[in-house]
């Protein structure tokens, strides 16, 4: 099956195109019966008595029904038939409270489409009755859109020339008119002379008016910029206390150590090994205890507080020292240097020699600062290595001590020897046994033996036996009195493991105590001055130019600010 396609229609009048484009969004364009029905209220009453004869031409259509020729009278609109409800419908449309330009566009669509009204309320009250809606994007775009074709066509017409007897067109000067009345155009005749009276009374008001703009600008730029620059400059170029700043430069450094592995070796000698020193002492001469070191040593509150310093300078005879530490810190600044490892210090001071003092006396405050740090480490590396040499010798004493007691308890002097003694004993008394033995065997050996030399051998063989066992018995068994011989030599052999292995400790105790000592003494810093502090000749602050530049500057930028503010907050309000 086959759809037939459909032919779109397009409007072709120019109302029913403002009517679609007028309406909101999401609202259906009206069709062409529509646009007829609205436009002539009669069609509307024989629409409803016979639909069929909406179609018919009337007797006295001559076919050009509905259309506007140049020079014709302009046809009948719905604003010149008398409605009783337009005043209320005016007075309803005032007070939504329309801002002035959303009126005026109301009177130009109005005017575009042919309408005569008398003021612009009533332009918006006609528009929506004939479905336009003055405020809708694309009713203001169209408006736009034929000013500029007309702005274009007048810019490419040529200028006519008047001829003689061409008679003078008439003016088109709006008057105002009082509400309720229509505004007509002027007849009064518009002459050149007129004409270009008119056009010089609007350039002096545009002069008049651009003059006076001027002159509020130079009013607020004076008021906002040049004055407050004028006292500033004053200020620094007359009334400000010059200054004197006194340079110096020092740097952290370390003894070089004999012999460093690891990462030890890899850094040392460089400046990373004195940037934690370098940071803390840079802290230190920052803090309000050097403030205080040096107000109590060189009076450094009392040089600020002297007559010959500018009122915003001078401190008051009572000030506190959190004033007087805010002060410091504008005076006093030190800047380290990471790269360099160095510390950049610059003091200012009302006169050259109190500059220097005070920079002289803040780098010995950094120097006793660096000999804290130093010797606090090394002694407590120090501190540790004697516990450990001290601890290490108490315990070989009582190993040593142990040793000897258990010498004394048990009644022998060397265990190895004593042990040696009865092993040499019982060799001898297996020795004798053998031979005591053979002798048996050889009286045994006799067909007749001895009686009395066997029995004689016999009881020294038994009684070898007899020794053999009693001394072997000293080794494992021993007496009532003392213990066995292995178990002396056992305890007296764990107490000498005990005191070697205790001297050895000791040994090796003494060794890093000594170590400890040489490191020590190689972990020592010291603070070396690259500038030392020279007063200077001259006064270094204030900059007056600079800071009068500067001064201009921030002035400018915060008047800048200030119009942008408050041109924004204008635009949002007037819109």
């Amino acid at each position: 099956m086959t759809t037939p396609p459909k032919a779109r229609v397009y409007r072709k009048s120019r109302e029913e195109s403002i009517l679609a484009s007028g309406r909101n969004a999401g609202a259906a364009a009206p069709r062409p019966v529509e646009v007829e029905m609205r436009k002539r209220p009669d069609a509307q009453q024989k629409m409803a008595a016979d639909p069929a004869s909406l179609f018919t031409p009337d007797e006295d259509d001559d076919g050009f029904a509905g259309m506007q020729f140049p020079g014709a009278a302009p046809q009948a609109s719905p604003s010149q038939t008398p409605d009783p409800d337009m005043e209320q419908r005016i007075a309803a449309v005032k007070a939504e409270n329309l801002t002035g330009r959303q009126l005026r566009m109301a009177g130009r669509i109005a005017a575009m489409h042919e309408i005569q009204v008398s003021s612009d309320h009533e332009a918006v009250v006609l528009l929506r009755d004939r479905g336009i809606d003055p405020f809708h994007r694309a009713s203001v775009g169209q408006i736009l859109s034929d000013e500029a074709k007309n702005q274009r066509t007048r810019e490419t017409m040529p200028v006519p020339t008047q001829r003689p007897n061409t008679p003078k067109r008439r003016g088109t000067e709006i008057v105002p008119v009082a509400p309720g009345q229509t505004r007509l155009p002027s007849r009064e005749a518009l002459t050149e002379d007129r004409r270009a009276s008119e056009i010089m009374k609007i350039q002096r008001d545009i002069a008049r008016r651009r003059r006076r703009k001027l002159m509020m600008l130079a009013a607020r730029l004076l008021v906002f910029v040049g004055i407050p620059t004028i006292v500033a400059g004053y200020y620094y170029f007359r009334v400000a206390t010059p200054l004197y700043a006194t340079e110096s430069q020092f740097q952290i450094q370390q003894a070089e150590q004999a012999s460093a592995g690891g990462l030890g070796g890899l850094f040392s000698g460089t400046q990373l090994a004195t940037n934690p020193d370098s940071v803390s002492v840079q802290s230190y001469l920052t803090s309000r205890d050097a403030m205080m070191r040096l107000d109590s040593e060189l009076g450094f509150k009392s040089a600020f507080q002297a007559d010959t310093i500018d009122p915003i300078l001078r401190l008051a005879p009572d000030a506190t020292n959190e004033q007087a530490y805010k002060l410091y810190r504008n005076s006093v600044k030190i800047g380290y240097d990471p790269t360099e490892g160095v510390l950049n210090m610059e003091v200012i001071a009302p006169n050259p020699e109190l500059s220097q003092k005070f920079s002289n006396a803040l780098i010995k405050y950094a120097e006793g600062q660096v000999d804290q740090l130093t010797s606090r480490m090394r002694g407590d590396q120090m501190q540790g290595a004697v516990e450990s040499y001290n601890d290490a010798e108490a315990k070989v004493l009582s190993a040593q001590m142990r040793v000897q007691e258990a010498q004394q308890k048990l009644g022998v002097l060397d265990p190895v020897a004593e042990g040696s003694v009865i092993m040499g004993h019982i060799a001898e008394l297996e020795s004798q046994l053998a031979a005591k033995r053979l002798e048996l065997g050889q009286l045994q050996a006799n067909a007749v033996p001895n009686r009395s030399r066997v029995l004689g051998v016999q009881g020294d063989i038994q009684r070898l036996e007899e020794m053999l066992t009693e001394t072997r018995s000293q080794l494992t068994e021993g007496n009532s009195a003392r213990g066995s011989l292995a178990a002396i030599s056992g305890e007296i052999r764990i107490a000498e493991s005990d005191l070697v292995t205790r001297q050895e400790l000791l040994a090796a105790a003494a060794a890093q105590m000594e170590s400890a000592r040489i490191e020590a003494n190689k972990q020592v810093r010291y603070l070396a001055v690259s500038i030392a502090p020279v007063p200077p000749d001259e006064a270094t602050y204030p900059k007056a130019f600079q800071n009068t530049i500067v001064a201009f500057l921030i002035f400018s930028g915060i008047y800048l600010m200030m119009s942008l503010t408050a041109s924004i907050l204008r635009e949002q309000v007037s819109s």
